[in-house]
């Protein structure tokens, strides 16, 4: 035990001063539209470089070898199986795409091996899993940025700044929507595991299932073994924008009530939500609505879609969404200060991918706009809502002990029954 820790202390000196001199080679795991993007972002980078992909489809590892090979004039190291790109000395860091029930486990892993770590939203796809994923970063010394973009926008940076400095007086209600369409998924039968796909690599720590076609690529959000519902998926975005300008970490209690209503399909997860989160002296309120719906003002469409949130305090209100933010004073409601997004900010994830980089460069994870400690607790109000929504019951937390008080049944719900081995998350 004693050499193996040596070894591994050695490994992290190495790759730390590696990564602080020279290009970060970064291995991607999970290759479906969103890792795919990964390999985009990173291309444009200086001071990275694309060295290794992974996926449980044969079928993804083929395709992005061909994306990387035009984009960096080379052919990445490829792997099914994300712990062998963990063994690969040429990955100095991982960027995760996976599914969110891989998050924390997969994280957790590239910690220990020595990697830092860039993994999309949520952070955790349970309440045990982050507060597991933030105690191994810390004890590997890693640097690990969750994908939550907007920390990284100027104009929600401003917005933030702002409304911290008093610009619309108290804070006492952040509402945040989620009014993103989404078409019924319809039923799929069992069948069998298409050739090229790891079918038991892919569910991982979730329960083995038969093989559906929704059960895969991206309908596995709207299932609780996998995935966490639109709350959890665009969601989470405007949850951790709500949250931080609030200033505020955990609620004292939640509640939250809702449905899968109008359609008879395979999901599981509501696409209609209301999640009420008591700080005391302020709230946070978020709706989530995937059917045809209107908007809300102050929050402009994005097709089909009404995505943001809206500060209210003492002084007037202030919505803010992908697009900018505009402040409204008094009982008039005069126009305050505003910020349109830049449209040289082409896309949120190359400055926060950079952003990244440069606390890997720096091995100092203050530089991060999304520590892994900012996105397991903006995660918490997701997986909060959830277990309320699916006891139907209001639940209260205290933050001293880290549990519901007096709820053994939501308690229980804060990890999973049971995690299937190998993929056991410590």
């Amino acid at each position: 035990m004693e050499r193996r820790t040596f070894l591994l202390g050695a490994s992290l000196v190495s790759m730390g001063a590696r990564a602080a001199n020279d290009t970060v080679g970064i291995g991607v795991i999970g290759l479906g539209g969103r890792g795919r993007d990964h390999l985009q972002y990173y291309s444009k980078l200086p001071g990275a470089r694309v060295v290794a992909i992974c996926d449980v489809n044969q079928a993804q590892t083929e395709r992005a070898t061909q994306i990387v090979g035009k984009l960096e004039g080379s052919q990445p190291h490829v792997h099914q199986d994300l712990r062998k790109l963990f063994e690969d000395k040429d990955v100095d860091a991982v960027s995760i795409a996976t599914p969110n029930h891989w998050h924390a486990l997969a994280t957790i892993w590239a910690c220990q091996a020595g990697k830092d770590v860039y993994c999309e939203k949520p952070a955790c796809y349970n309440l045990f899993e982050g507060r597991a994923m933030e105690a191994a970063a810390r004890k590997y010394k890693r640097i690990v940025q969750i994908g939550m973009q907007g920390r990284s926008l100027a104009h929600k940076q401003r917005a933030m700044d702002l409304l911290h400095s008093g610009a619309i007086g108290q804070v006492y209600m952040a509402r945040g929507i989620c009014f993103k369409r989404r078409p019924s998924i319809g039923h799929t039968p069992a069948e069998p595991v298409p050739p090229g796909l790891d079918w038991d690599l892919f569910l991982g720590p979730a329960p083995m299932r038969e093989y559906t076609k929704n059960r895969y690529q991206y309908n596995w959000h709207w299932f609780w073994d996998t995935g966490n519902g639109d709350i959890g998926n665009q969601g989470i975005h405007e949850m951790d924008l709500a949250r931080r300008g609030l200033g505020r970490d955990l609620p004292k209690g939640v509640v939250s009530t809702g449905g899968k209503y109008v359609y008879e399909d395979d999901q599981e997860t509501p696409n209609t939500q209301i999640a009420t989160f008591d700080y005391g002296d302020a709230e946070l309120v978020f709706e989530v609505r995937g059917l045809n719906t209107g908007g809300e003002p102050g929050i402009p469409a994005s097709g089909p879609n009404f995505v943001g949130v809206t500060f209210f305090g003492s002084k007037g209100f202030m919505p803010v969404d992908e697009h900018g933010f505009q402040i409204f004073l008094g009982d008039k409601r005069e126009p305050g200060e505003s910020m349109k997004h830049a449209e040289s900010e082409i896309d949120d994830t190359i400055p926060h991918m950079a952003n990244f980089l440069k606390a890997v460069k720096s091995r100092n994870p203050a530089d991060l706009t999304a520590d892994v400690s900012v996105g397991v607790t903006s995660a918490a109000l997701v997986h909060m809502a959830n277990i309320s929504y699916r006891l139907g019951r209001k639940l209260n937390y205290d933050s001293a002990s880290g549990a519901f008080a007096g709820d053994a049944e939501a308690n229980a719900m804060m990890t999973r029954p049971v995690y299937r081995s190998p993929y056991v998350v410590p």
